[in-house]
């Protein structure tokens, strides 16, 4: 039976049980003064100072019953078909935003994310799951574009080191006079950045699923990891890199809470153009939020420019052109980020550079 027909049956149930229950105790008091037989009282002959009285005839409990339960059973027939139609109307009107709901449902399941059911009313228990199922779309449409977007940006990334490598082997199977060496090194630069695509992915996977374990984290110690695991790339590049700040504690993953620390670090150091700049790595905590700031010199940056590098693969072509990276450095930051339940946020320096600004929720 659907959900209509059964609360409709309940209604008539609850209705003719009432009903019935009122029948019966009217007629449990009636019968407190009704006597057990039939009586006759004869009438009385004129005469005297007396009147004549016609002769009385007061009813038994059978004659009683004989003429109340056919009255008591048209009534609770009314009852019952009251409480059919009453109750069909009803509930037909209190499960009104179920069937919408389903409805939604239903065309969700099709592929159809865009589609919100905007209850209106009271705020009742429909109304609850209504929003949070509005909620539940959104979040999931959000997240269906951002992967369909992702994964063919992702493929199309992954090919082209496979497309290189294809080129370059059929290059040396039609030339066997060619550099070996030199081809070797090729193939093993284009490997490598294979590899760290393919593990940029994973990192970044790993941070949109939360499939890590959490415990405390100091974020002004995993600073200095990063500034002892960048320092020679720092030389290399004339960067200088420093940190400074005090103890925040956050509750999350190691090493993908560390993960961020060093992007947002090595981001600074390969950007920093030209060479002599600075990497400043600051931790700070205060009202139950732990802030990472990560600034760092170099050139101008346009606003609009500073917006799309979070998103997978988006670099600047001047950026692209000076920098083989994989392009999912900040995206993953941005993952993990929201992943600890934190915000990051990137501004351009009006001076030139970049500052990054990452805020968690800090342990007490």
């Amino acid at each position: 039976m659907s959900a209509r027909l059964q609360l409709t049956l309940s209604y008539v149930a609850l209705v003719v049980i009432a009903g019935a229950l009122l029948l019966a105790v009217v007629w449990v008091f009636l019968l407190r003064y009704v006597p057990p037989e039939a009586v006759t009282i004869p009438a009385n002959a004129p005469g005297g100072d007396r009147a004549a009285l016609p002769e009385l005839f007061i009813p038994g409990r059978g004659d009683l019953w004989q003429a109340f339960w056919p009255k008591a059973a048209l009534a609770l027939a009314a009852l019952v078909a009251f409480g059919l139609v009453g109750g069909w109307v009803l509930a037909g009107r209190m499960l009104a935003p179920l069937k919408r709901i389903t409805d939604a449902t239903r065309l969700a399941s099709t592929g159809s994310l865009s589609h919100r059911i905007n209850l209106a009313g009271r705020g009742d228990e429909f109304r609850e799951l209504a929003d949070a199922f509005d909620t539940m779309l959104e979040r999931i449409e959000t997240q269906v574009g951002a992967h369909r977007r992702f994964a063919a940006n992702a493929s199309h990334e992954l090919r082209t080191p496979l497309a290189i490598t294809q080129s370059m082997l059929d290059a040396a199977r039609n030339d066997p006079d060619r550099d070996t060496d030199q081809l070797l090194a090729r193939l093993h630069a284009v490997n490598a950045r294979a590899i760290a695509l393919t593990e940029a992915l994973l990192t970044l996977a790993r941070a949109d699923q939360r499939s890590f374990t959490n415990q405390p984290v100091d974020l002004s110690l995993l600073a200095e990891e990063a500034v002892e695991l960048l320092l020679p790339l720092a030389t290399k590049n004339g960067v200088a890199i420093e940190t400074s700040g005090c103890v925040g504690i956050v509750h999350g993953s190691p090493t993908l809470l560390c993960q961020v620390v060093v992007n947002l670090a090595h981001n600074g150091i390969v950007h920093n153009l030209p060479a002599g700049g600075t990497v400043e790595i600051h931790t700070a905590c205060a009202d139950g939020t732990a802030t990472l700031t990560v600034k760092n010199t170099g050139s101008v940056l346009a606003p609009e420019v500073v917006a799309t590098l979070t998103e997978p693969f988006q670099r600047g072509q001047r950026i692209r052109a000076q920098h083989a990276g994989t392009g999912l450095g900040l995206a993953i930051v941005k993952s993990i980020v929201q992943a600890h339940d934190g915000v990051v946020t990137l501004r351009p320096m009006p001076s030139g550079g970049l500052r990054a600004e990452v805020r968690l929720p800090a342990t007490q």
